[in-house]
């Protein structure tokens, strides 16, 4: 057996072990998940995403005489699609935030809806992943599309206000609502109940409903990205594996970053002109790979670089964010005006 066919075997058992742990084991009972139980599962999802980048770093490299090999570069464009594919996530954990809220989804239901949005979300990427590896194998103008995109959303990113969205009000739970009947005021525990023997989508369905295109939508830039770093620039394929599991670690991490952020997340605001600046460079560097006669010449960044790059701009909007304190809202001018009362006697 190869190392290639190895690997996946581990990352599958891996993934496996935890999902039946978490829903048969540790969640079967639903319950509220706490800062310490969230800041736990988040580190030993980053520790197991990490050590899986260990095991393919000390692997023999990939040479000629051995295609199926990993090695420090292959590690290195794992490690860049995690770090992408985590950083981007940070926006779905702000939308799950307003989904929850808006919806009146309670905290100890939530740990559920995110378990079986994530399981959606592993099959639901593994059919994109697998379908943009091929695509960009033969279709090399692709990288044109999907470079452009990200360039276009960054930039959109960058320039986009603080609007948040209200998901009573959106068009997909309007859909759902006229193709199923959905009992609102019943936010879970259940996704189906039936009452009067007729059987009701609750709003905890509609919730999970939701969080699955919202995860589609984040897709379409986020797993560009991470081809882009993932791409080897000689042959302009990418091993599915890598992307894979750079984008799954990150998925599983995702449920406990949510909790243990959910109190947080507002405190990063810069986060989102990091994002916007990281995807721009990868749609650049996407297009790079192939150029643009007459405009842009060749050229490839090395990984270590685009490592480099995505960490220091990440590390740059959180201290910014940590240092520069939103100004408060100022008083209207009759409040500033109003002379002091006097104390009551």
């Amino acid at each position: 057996m190869d190392a290639h066919t190895t690997m996946w075997i581990v990352f599958g058992a891996v993934i496996a072990t935890v999902l039946a742990l978490d829903l048969f084991v540790l969640h079967k009972k639903p319950h509220a998940v706490s800062l310490r139980e969230a800041m736990m599962w988040s580190g030993i999802w980053i520790l197991i995403a990490l050590a899986y980048g260990g095991v393919l770093w000390m692997l023999p490299d990939k040479s000629p005489g051995n295609p199926d090999g990993f090695g420090s570069v292959v590690a290195q464009r794992y490690l860049a699609g995690y770090v992408i594919e985590l950083a981007l996530s940070v926006d779905n954990l702000f939308v799950f935030a307003v989904i929850f809220t808006s919806l009146g989804i309670k905290r100890e239901h939530q740990h559920k809806l995110l378990f079986w949005g994530v399981f959606g979300a592993l099959v639901l990427r593994a059919i994109f992943i697998f379908a943009g590896v091929e695509l960009i194998a033969k279709f090399h103008w692709l990288m044109y599309v999907f470079g452009g995109v990200l360039i276009f959303t960054g930039i959109k990113l960058l320039f986009s206000g603080d609007k948040e969205m209200d998901p009573k009000k959106s068009l997909i739970i309007r859909v759902v609502s006229r193709l199923l009947p959905v009992k609102p005021e019943i936010g879970g525990p259940s996704f189906w109940v039936t009452v009067d023997g007729k059987r009701f989508a609750t709003m905890l369905f509609v919730a999970l409903f939701l969080v699955e295109f919202t995860d589609v939508v984040f897709a379409i830039d986020s797993i560009p990205a991470v081809l882009t770093v993932a791409l080897d620039p000689e042959t302009r394929k990418a091993d599915p594996l890598v992307v894979y599991a750079s984008n799954a670690f990150a998925i599983m991490g995702l449920r406990s970053l949510y909790f243990a952020l959910a109190g947080i997340m507002a405190a990063f605001r810069f986060l989102k002109y990091g994002l916007a600046v990281i995807l721009s460079f990868v749609g650049v560097k996407m297009i790079g790979m192939l150029g643009i006669p007459g405009v842009m010449p060749e050229f490839k960044v090395p990984i270590h670089w685009s490592l480099a790059v995505i960490g220091g701009v990440l590390g740059l909007t959180i201290v910014l964010s940590l240092l520069i304190k939103p100004k408060p809202p100022e008083l209207p001018p009759e409040e500033k005006e109003l002379p002091p009362q006097p104390a009551e006697k």
